[in-house]
């Protein structure tokens, strides 16, 4: 039973008393806790009476002694988150040295360098360094060659950083990196101009290359036909010295040159595919005979 009362005890000082007491400490300024990348302002009376921004616990009353106990009641406590922000000003209007109007896209990151300033010099200091970030982006890039504005976006980034920086402090906000994402073209008519010209000139680049093609092919052809007709020129100019070393040397002799010569004839008449008789030898009349006799199919 007393180990039950012990824990029924210990729960409710853990749970419900403590968090009650702690809570009740605040209200009454004696401590407060500031976060990682945070910092409290508290004001009383219209003035401010302590800035916190070291992460970790906060006795109050030593910090402001009497007044820690009226802030919470009569003044009034601010926080401020210090953490790195971004911001993205799509299409800011310029124009080239060449007179086309253009569009930027900026990109910068900030963070809250003087909570104090960021609080009571300006109304609304992000709202203020956009429209700080866009003038200054149109004040300092109007007017640049439309071929440096297309490629040397960082030295363009470096000329609106150091522009703006400046005057950011003064709302403390100090300005991290700036970026010109994107440029581009804001006249529609200009954009369609602009994509006829690179569409005619992909189409010339494409039929050069494909005429270049064919007239490399057609030199690789006519040089070659020109080198096998040199070639054939010069073995039709050798052939009869060629064949007539041959006949010479077969000549020399009777038997090899009498064989060559009757091969050749037979050759000759096996060729014409005529109608060949062989008539033994001995019989002279013969031949006569099978002259006079008629031919099948003629007038007899």
């Amino acid at each position: 039973m007393e180990t039950v009362v012990v824990a029924f005890v210990t729960f409710a000082l853990c749970f419900i008393a403590g968090p009650v007491i702690m809570g009740l400490l605040r209200t009454l300024g004696f401590y407060a806790i500031v976060q990682e990348r945070q910092c409290l302002v508290f004001v009383l009376f219209g003035k401010v009476i302590a800035v916190l921004d070291d992460p970790g616990l906060h006795f109050l009353w030593l910090r402001m002694g009497w007044r820690a106990p009226l802030v919470g009641w009569l003044g009034k406590r601010y926080v401020i988150d210090l953490r790195l922000d971004q911001e993205y000003l799509r299409s800011a209007p310029v124009n080239s040295e060449e007179g086309a109007p253009m569009g930027i896209g900026i990109w910068y990151e900030m963070y809250i360098s003087d909570p104090v300033a960021y609080l009571f010099k300006n109304t609304d200091p992000r709202g203020s360094l956009a429209a700080n970030v866009s003038n200054s982006a149109v004040r300092c890039l109007s007017n640049l060659p439309l071929g440096s504005m297309l490629s040397d976006r960082h030295a363009m980034s470096q000329t609106v950083r150091t522009e703006v920086s400046p005057q950011s402090h003064e709302w403390g906000y100090r300005l991290g990196s700036v970026y010109i994402r994107k440029v581009h073209f804001r006249d529609g008519d200009m954009i369609r101009q602009i994509e006829s010209k690179v569409v005619n000139r992909l189409r010339q680049v494409t039929s050069s290359i494909k005429q270049d093609g064919v007239n490399q092919v057609n030199i690789i052809t006519s040089t070659a036909e020109r080198q096998a007709a040199v070639e054939f020129a010069k073995a039709g100019a050798v052939r009869p010295e060629i064949v007539g070393a041959a006949l010479q040397e077969i000549s020399q002799d009777p038997q090899v040159s009498e064989a060559l010569f009757r091969v050749l004839e037979v050759q000759k008449l096996t060729g014409r595919k005529a109608a060949i008789t062989l008539v033994p030898r001995g019989q002279a009349l013969l031949p006569q005979l099978l002259a006079a006799a008629p031919q099948p199919g003629g007038q007899g």
